[in-house]
């Protein structure tokens, strides 16, 4: 299965950082209006990856597998197929969580770990706050969908209304919007996303996270409604020696929110003793 793949940098002799995009059901496009992996790159190569069934990364063959494990099978692929006997590994959102498989699979190839905003070890045990921050904006969504709407446009409605809340300012949505364009540009991939959520929310990785034993940052908005900072203050516990940094000014994208402080952060961690 070809798999897509983008490189900011030019190859140097730091490790690579391997970026692992949210969704499940997302390309990559949704993490690049920001600079920050610019910046990132000036220093290493910033790899991203379409998932497959997702941006350039399809179509895929009928009847390939849509699971966390062929997720995991996708990123190792990745690795093998640019050369790389190690990673730092970014996993952003759910890309958290499959960020956390892939490192309890391949311990070995994973140099260090940044867990952003992540979806956690357990997508059963992660807290959503919408309900309870945004009740108008979640009670307007349940009646738009009775009867059920189906179809693509709708799909992507509902997503761009998911992604208005993520923020913590309403300035930066707005600028954020502006640079993303037309909400289709993330590539929304609805049967892809049901698939792989439904097969990971049978995955429990928390016994796991004791056994890591490369250096780990963990990074949280302090107003993340998707993923509230809960789940990444259990991460932090469960996880030895895992570091843990909270970005006062933002929701569930501080590398966006607060980019300069974002890449200072990662920067220091990826710079740092392994």
């Amino acid at each position: 299965m070809a798999l897509a793949y983008e490189v900011f940098g030019a190859r140097r002799d730091a490790l690579p950082l391997l970026v692992v995009n949210g969704g499940p059901g997302l390309s990559h496009a949704y993490l690049l209006p920001t600079d920050v992996w610019q910046q990132l790159a000036r220093k290493r190569q910033v790899i991203f990856y379409d998932q497959r069934g997702t941006g350039a990364s399809k179509p895929v063959q009928a009847g390939a597998p849509q699971t966390l494990a062929a997720q995991v099978a996708d990123l190792e692929a990745v690795r093998k197929g640019l050369n790389l006997p190690q990673i730092m590994l970014l996993g952003d959102s759910y890309g958290g969580l499959l960020s956390i498989a892939y490192a309890s699979a391949y311990p070995e190839h994973v140099a260090k770990l940044i867990l952003s905003d992540a979806a956690g070890s357990n997508l059963n045990t992660l807290v959503h706050l919408f309900g309870e921050v945004f009740p108008e904006t979640m009670a307007a969504e349940k009646q738009q969908k009775q009867p059920p709407v189906g179809g693509q446009a709708a799909a992507e409605a509902g997503l761009r209304t998911h992604f208005g809340l993520l923020f913590y300012s309403a300035a930066q949505r707005d600028a954020y919007f502006k640079k993303l364009g037309p909400i289709h540009n993330v590539g929304l991939e609805p049967a892809v996303g049901a698939a792989v959520g439904t097969d990971a929310s049978k995955a429990d990785f928390t016994p796991k996270l004791a056994g890591f034993t490369f250096p780990t940052l963990v990074l949280t908005g302090r107003y993340d409604m998707n993923v509230a900072p809960l789940t990444a203050w259990r991460l932090q516990q469960a996880i030895p020696g895992a570091k843990i940094v909270f970005f006062e000014q933002s929701g569930h994208f501080p590398w966006f929110e607060e980019p300069v402080k974002y890449r200072t952060v990662v920067e220091q961690f990826l710079n740092g003793p392994r």
